[in-house]
Formats: C-alpha cells, sequence, structure tokens
C-alpha cells in the first residue's frame, strides 16, 4: 500500500484533508430546493464508495505493508469493530453539527462543537498514541481554538444582533463536539492495535458504518428533524439527477479527506493528523469569503476576526507541526 515515507509528504495529506473536510459543503449549496436530511443518503454513499476506492488502488499498491484484501484476512476483527464504532459516532456528530449550525448559527456552533471535538479528539487519541512533543500539540490546539472563536466572531458579526441561542441549541452543539472528537481514539485502535488494520481499511469500515447508520438515525431525523418540517422518501426520488450527482460529489471530496488523513495519521500519529484536518473551519471560511460573497459589506470587525482566525489557524499549523518534529 501507499503510505508517506518523510514528513512533507505527510504534513501535505493532512493539509488536503482539512480542505477536502472544509469544501465537501460547497456541494450542498449547488443543489436547489433538496433536503439535507435526502442530501446525505447520497452523500453517505458516495464517502462510502470513495474509500474503496482508493482501498483497491493506493491501499492494494506499493512497497509497504500489507494490501488491502491481506490486511482484510489478517487484522485483528476487534480492529474492524472499532472502526465501524467510529463511523457510527462521527455520523452522529456530523448530522447533529449541521442540526447545531441551523438551530444556533455558525458563530455558536463552530466554536463550541469544533472546539469541543478538537480537545477531546486530540487527548483521547493522545492517550492511546503518545507520538510527538504533548506541550507543542497542546499550544498548537489552544491557537486552533483561538482560531474557531475568531472564525465564529466573525460569522456573529454577519446576523445583526446575533441568532437566539436556545438551551436546546447549545446542548446540540456540546454533544456534537463530544462525540466528533470521540470517533478519533477508534481510528487509533484501530489502526494501533494488535494486528491493526491498514488506514484504508479503517477508511472502508468507517465509512461503511457510517451509512449503516443513516438507516437509523437519518431516518429518524427526517421523521423528527431538529430543525423544519418532516420529510420522507418521495423528496429523495423525485430530486433532480443533478441533486443526486453532487450529494455523492460531497461524499466523495469527504471520503478523500478522511482517507488521506488516516493515511497520514499512520505516519505522524493521529493526535497530530486529526489537529491538522480540524483546520477545515478556516477553509471553509475562505469559500465563504472568496466564493460565497458571505462577508460582502461586512463591517471592519468582521474583517478583523477573519484576519485573526487566519493567523491564528497559521501558528496552530506550525505549531503542530513543531509538535511532531520535537518528538
Amino acid at each position: 500500500m501507499f503510505v508517506p515515507d518523510t514528513f512533507g509528504l505527510a504534513m501535505l495529506m493532512m493539509i488536503t484533508s482539512a480542505v477536502c473536510w472544509g469544501s465537501w459543503a460547497n456541494t450542498y449549496k449547488a443543489t436547489k430546493g433538496y433536503r439535507f436530511e435526502l442530501f446525505y443518503w447520497d452523500y453517505a454513499v458516495g464517502i462510502f464508495l470513495v474509500s474503496l476506492a482508493y482501498a483497491f488502488t493506493l491501499g492494494s499498491s506499493g512497497g509497504s505493508g500489507e494490501g488491502f484484501l491481506e490486511n482484510l484476512e489478517a487484522a485483528d476483527r476487534g480492529n474492524i469493530v472499532s472502526a465501524m464504532i467510529g463511523g457510527f459516532i462521527f455520523n452522529v456528530a456530523n448530522l447533529l453539527l449541521v442540526a447545531a449550525i441551523d438551530l444556533a448559527g455558525l458563530a455558536v456552533a463552530f466554536p463550541v462543537a469544533i472546539g469541543i471535538a478538537m480537545v477531546v479528539g486530540v487527548i483521547m487519541s493522545y492517550v492511546l498514541q503518545p507520538k510527538g512533543d504533548a506541550m507543542l500539540l497542546g499550544i498548537g490546539v489552544a491557537l486552533a481554538i483561538v482560531a474557531v472563536i475568531m472564525d465564529g466572531k466573525a460569522y456573529g458579526r454577519l446576523t445583526k444582533g446575533g441568532q437566539a441561542v436556545s438551551r436546546k441549541s447549545i446542548i446540540v452543539c456540546i454533544v456534537s463536539g463530544v462525540l466528533m472528537g470521540s470517533f478519533a481514539p477508534f481510528v487509533t485502535r484501530a489502526l494501533t492495535n494488535g494486528h491493526p488494520l491498514t488506514p484504508y481499511s479503517i477508511a472502508v469500515f468507517f465509512t461503511l458504518a457510517a451509512l449503516l447508520c443513516c438507516f437509523v438515525v437519518n431516518v429518524y431525523f427526517m421523521k423528527k428533524p431538529l430543525v423544519g418540517t418532516p420529510v420522507d422518501f418521495s423528496g429523495f426520488f423525485a430530486a433532480r439527477p443533478q441533486d443526486h450527482a453532487m450529494g455523492v460529489l460531497g461524499g466523495a471530496i469527504w471520503g478523500t479527506g478522511t482517507v488521506f488523513n488516516f493515511v497520514a495519521a499512520s505516519f505522524t500519529g493521529v493526535a497530530i493528523s486529526y489537529a491538522i484536518g480540524q483546520a477545515a473551519p478556516m477553509v471553509a471560511a475562505v469559500w465563504g469569503v472568496f466564493v460565497w460573497r458571505e462577508f460582502a459589506g461586512a463591517d471592519a470587525k468582521a474583517k478583523t476576526y477573519l484576519g485573526l482566525m487566519f493567523l491564528f489557524y497559521m501558528l496552530a499549523l506550525v505549531t503542530i507541526a513543531s509538535a511532531y518534529k520535537a518528538a
């Protein structure tokens, strides 16, 4: 299988993962009148199909480690279970994050959910796999959290007076954040315990579990959405072919970022790879500024917060990268 043999290549893969994780939502913006709960079915299929594609190409060629099928035969079955638990947890967290953004707005959902996810994911992963300098990694995570807060404040300036924040919305943000951070330790275990899975094998079972999770969790949210009215499958079958294509493409983009993040983690450790991947909100903000023109006409404070967000994210990336080199 293909794995990075230098930190520079691993870093490039981690940055690519952040770009993918911060970009996939653009495909949903390209749809018309397609409810997210329905779009998510196409998205879930896309993340699974692209993980299979990588498993049978990059994961089955090259001179390092076991190929995909060979690894499936030899790996401990408990690691397969761990990868699937991680995928199930991620899927619930992702659906809750979208609901949290609808309920509380980006200004609240990003700082609370993503901030918690980063702390939980990095700490729990590092405990299981202590790779990298702990102090520098902690400083890098703190800088990234400040960047997320600046991002939230910038979006908060777009909503005059701010969006009303209920107790329910804060709870959803917190639960989403805890779950979003909790999938990383299961990936760590699958990558390091006994006869481990390869990163490509982990991605296949991770995304398979996310797809299967939809038959429980997404069906529930279709019937009892946290925001909006209930929706049924008639809307899915009535959607335009291009809307379905956008959903699958969105999944393929996110899935590519996930595979790259897991593969990079085999070199740097999950804590460092996950932390750098969570620069995704910065990427999303770039799309918002330069493509969707979300900040057109924004006041000076909003632009200042955006500038600080980029500054702190850059400092975070440099510090987290240094955490690996200093170990």
